[in-house]
């Protein structure tokens, strides 16, 4: 299949120069001007901090603290509900004030709520301190992410490359920092730390990250009312950072979001991988422990998840952008998702009885590979720019909800046969696939997005 053309390059092709110039760009250094850089580096040390403490939330509260199982299980519950599924309030308000004031907030209460879960002692002040931290993530996150998203968006339209391969830098940055994060905690607690000292690093990454967005991050520039279109036409001659994060006043449009069909068959598309992916601590547990009797070899799993994610996100999504449009690759990783849970019953269990789960992992993160860098790059073709930080959050939010939602009803399949529950968790990604299809094919400019939208 011939590259995906795009709005720069039928302009004008990349001289032999730049294509030299890029071709000699270390990997990851490859995020494509220093704010996208910032972007990145900015996922990176976020996940740290955050996976240098969540893994070991949980045994915290239950073995130093004492709570009960089922209190243990509402404030992880509380913290995932405080985070996902206000998303969306986040989005809002970056739309509503610009990224800068969203992020340095998110990264201010971050701070506060990891110090104050490292002290705290009671169950209402773990609970506060755990509403903080998610509600941290939930206005940190769409902020960044939805920068990312504009930011690919203007490098693809001024150069021809394809958004989803710097998409797929964040995305492999993230992973690397889902990766490095335990490992930190971990060692925190071999070296007598314990969740405390945890704690208190992953607030000191934060300061860091505070650091560098309050110093490198531009200042928005308020405008008091939308600017015509002269003065539409003049602000895409003017430098990249001034468009990109204007922020423009006045309540984002919720029922423009709300009521686009595309963007909503989007989000159903997308929760069914997100409920495909929580099977990772749903099904998969329930599997390994069958297999070996143990759930001792799960952390190998999820450490082989991340290994991949970092060692072949860039360059899978690299060929993919250039070669499949993005609804494509939305539905083939969908598909590989669901072939995932379908090989589950067929694979042989082989040395200790992992085959068929590590069959389940690797499958499933070779469809996220595929899939999330493109749905986060069809998000700027479905909807105005202005509406882009809600979009985003939007997205993780109605997928948040979905989850919950699903949870429940793939957990009901836990004593259900082995071909019955595996051939009805492969449905789920299935029907996301078949809902893709629906829709645009998805190009390079939000001109061409929207045509495609209307067509």
């Amino acid at each position: 299949m011939t590259p995906r053309p795009t709005e720069a390059s039928a302009e004008a092709p990349a001289t032999d120069a730049t294509g030299t110039e890029k071709a000699r760009r270390p990997l990851f250094a490859s995020a494509p001007t220093p704010y996208l850089r910032l972007l990145t580096a900015t996922q990176l040390a976020f996940n740290i901090g955050f996976y240098a403490v969540l893994p070991y939330l949980a045994t915290h509260l239950g073995g130093g603290l004492g709570m009960a199982g089922w209190l243990v299980g509402l404030v992880l519950g509380l913290r995932t509900f405080s985070q996902q599924g206000l998303f969306v309030v986040g989005g809002a308000l970056t739309d509503r004030y610009g990224p800068r004031p969203v992020v340095l907030a998110g990264c201010a209460l971050r701070i506060a709520g990891f110090g104050w879960l490292a002290f705290a002692g009671s169950t209402a002040t773990v609970i506060a301190a755990v509403l903080l931290i998610g509600f941290a993530a939930a206005l940190f996150s769409p902020a960044v992410e939805s920068e990312a998203a504009r930011e690919a968006v203007r490098h693809e339209r001024e150069t021809g490359e394809p958004r989803a391969h710097v998409l797929a830098l964040f995305s492999a940055a993230g992973q690397a920092g889902a990766f490095l994060g335990p490992l930190l905690g971990s060692l925190l607690l071999l070296l007598g730390g314990g969740f405390r000292a945890a704690c208190l690093a992953g607030s000191l990454v934060f300061v860091g990250v505070l650091a560098g967005h309050a110093s490198l991050m531009p200042h928005t520039e308020h405008v008091r009312e939308r600017a015509p279109e002269a003065d539409r036409v003049r602000d895409r001659d003017r430098a990249p950072d001034a468009l990109t994060r204007t922020a423009r006043p006045g309540l984002p449009s919720w029922r423009a979001v709300f009521t686009n069909r595309a963007f909503l068959l989007l989000c159903l598309a997308y929760s069914s991988y997100l409920v495909a992916y929580n099977q990772l601590y749903l099904s998969l547990p329930v599997e390994v422990e069958r297999a070996t009797g143990s759930q001792a070899a799960l952390g190998w799993l999820f450490a082989l998840s991340s290994l991949l994610v970092v060692a072949a996100q860039v360059p899978l999504t690299r060929w993919s952008a250039r070669r499949i449009a993005p609804r494509t690759a939305l539905v083939t990783g969908l598909a590989v998702v669901a072939a995932g849970f379908a090989a589950v019953p067929f694979t042989p269990g082989g040395p200790g009885g992992l085959l068929p789960g590590a069959a389940l992992v690797v499958l499933l993160t070779l469809g996220q590979m595929l899939l999330v860098p493109a749905a986060r790059g069809l998000v700027p073709d479905l909807v105005e720019d202005r509406q882009l930080g809600l979009a985003t959050g939007a997205l993780s939010s109605v997928s948040g909800l979905a989850v919950l939602g699903g949870s429940a009803a793939t957990g009901a399949l836990l004593e259900a046969p082995a071909p019955v529950r595996w051939a009805a968790l492969a449905a789920v990604p299935l029907a996301g696939a078949v809902l893709a299809f629906t829709l645009p094919a998805g190009r390079g400019g939000k001109e061409a997005g929207a045509r495609a939208v209307a067509g």
